[in-house]
């Protein structure tokens, strides 16, 4: 076996901003492109246009990327939209070539970025079970030995004999998913495609994904879930404008996302001064991190500024998960804070959560404020607070995951059971 299933060393990838892909030319798209630049020419002389400077056409997707994978690995894929890490995961994939640098692979690979990738609309789904197969390089007697369980997983039994393009999205996936888990591939890469599924579904295939690592694949999993992440993965790689921005164990990789997600927004700038209110930062009281228990307290913190007379104001506290589902929403108005005054200056808010017993995982917290007495009753909102539960994770796609205390008692033995009954 060898010591590394990954070698990335100063991988780079650049794409030019705007370029199209050349098709073959004839005499006469040569023709018609010298008459156009010449028209071109004439047109620059007497209009001055504002040229893209070369710099402005070029985006460094991945920008001397490093990193070594160990055989059997779990490795989350992190980071903000726009990151690298589904530009990353396609070079490894030889779906892209890199610009500079290089990258060794060692073994099969199996990939699900996308949905359905590498089906063929036009195959049933039976034949594309077995093209999947034969792209891996593997036999027809391996992949018929996998084809039920393939079918099984995917639910997908009755319609195995039709073309996939009439397939439901959630049926594509579901057998995309089923393909790339269950055709033996050394080295597997899944994106953010469980997203698309049902609770269940995605429950299943985070299970199927544990499956295949106790087999002793490697795996690189891009996710915004944090709670798949924590469960699924033993180390982490955070991804920032395509660079690697830390690399370690999954909790301190969780951190340090929370971490750049904090900095980014508290560099962005606030326009509501202008409109006479602004929010401070949101943070978790006492703490430099925004990580808590499930089954403990937390108290918020923010600050309020009211920079031009107020009679009154509309607080709103919302919490959602990363599928942007509505987890509480809370309301209270300025009167409860004190009544017969006018809100100037600047407050500390303070509110006080109970123990929420949500399932580990992220969490956005953020809060809004409705001024009174303004024509327009503007609504302005803070920076999210990207909320870290830690804990117990129950499973099942529930939202709540008390902590349990379960205790069974002998009552009686079998005999007097079967005398009673």
């Amino acid at each position: 076996m060898p010591e590394y299933a990954i070698r990335i060393n100063n991988l780079s990838k650049r794409y030019n901003l705007g370029e199209r892909t050349q098709r073959y030319r004839t005499l006469r798209d040569t023709v018609v492109d010298c008459c156009r630049a010449s028209v071109d020419a004439v047109r620059r002389g007497f209009r001055n246009r504002r040229k893209q400077s070369e710099e402005d056409r070029i985006l460094w997707a991945l920008s001397d990327v490093s990193l070594d994978v160990r055989p059997g690995e779990i490795v989350g894929v992190i980071g903000r939209n726009g990151a690298g890490k589904s530009t990353l995961l396609k070079v490894l994939s030889r779906i892209t070539e890199p610009t500079t640098g290089y990258a060794d692979v060692y073994g099969r690979v199996g990939t699900l970025l996308e949905v359905g990738t590498g089906f063929h609309n036009e195959l049933t789904g039976r034949e594309n079970i077995f093209l999947n197969g034969a792209i891996l390089n593997m036999k027809r007697r391996q992949i018929e030995r996998q084809f039920d369980a393939i079918v099984d997983f995917a639910e997908v039994e009755k319609f195995i004999d039709t073309p996939v393009k009439h397939y439901s999205t959630g049926m594509y996936l579901r057998l995309a998913f089923a393909v790339a888990a269950h055709l033996d591939p050394d080295i597997l890469f899944v994106d953010e495609v469980l997203a698309v599924g049902d609770l269940a579904f995605q429950k299943k295939c985070i299970g199927k994904i544990g499956d295949v690592a106790r087999q002793g694949r490697t795996i690189l999993f891009v996710s915004h879930n944090m709670g798949a992440i924590r469960s699924l993965c033993n180390r982490g790689v955070v991804l920032d404008r395509g660079k690697v921005y830390s690399s370690g164990d999954i909790s301190s990789a969780v951190s340090d996302y929370h971490r750049l997600i904090a900095t980014k927004e508290d560099t962005d700038t606030d326009n509501s001064k202008a409109k006479g209110f602004s929010f401070g930062k949101v943070a978790v009281a006492g703490r430099e991190s925004c990580t808590i228990d499930q089954s403990e307290e937390a108290e918020i913190t923010a600050e309020l500024r009211f920079y031009d007379p107020v009679p009154g104001f509309t607080l709103l506290c919302l919490l959602d998960d990363m599928q942007q589902r509505r987890i509480f929403h809370m309301r209270q108005d300025s009167p409860e804070f004190g009544s017969g005054k006018t809100w100037q200056g600047r407050y500390r808010l303070n509110v006080k959560l109970p123990a929420l017993w949500l399932e580990p995982g992220l969490y956005s917290l953020y809060f809004k404020v409705l001024l009174w007495g303004q024509d327009a009753a503007p609504r302005h909102m803070s920076d999210i607070l990207h909320l870290d539960v830690s804990g117990q994770c129950c499973g099942w796609g529930s939202m709540i995951s008390p902590r349990r205390e379960w205790s069974v008692e002998h009552l009686s033995p079998v005999e007097s059971l079967s005398i009673e009954q």
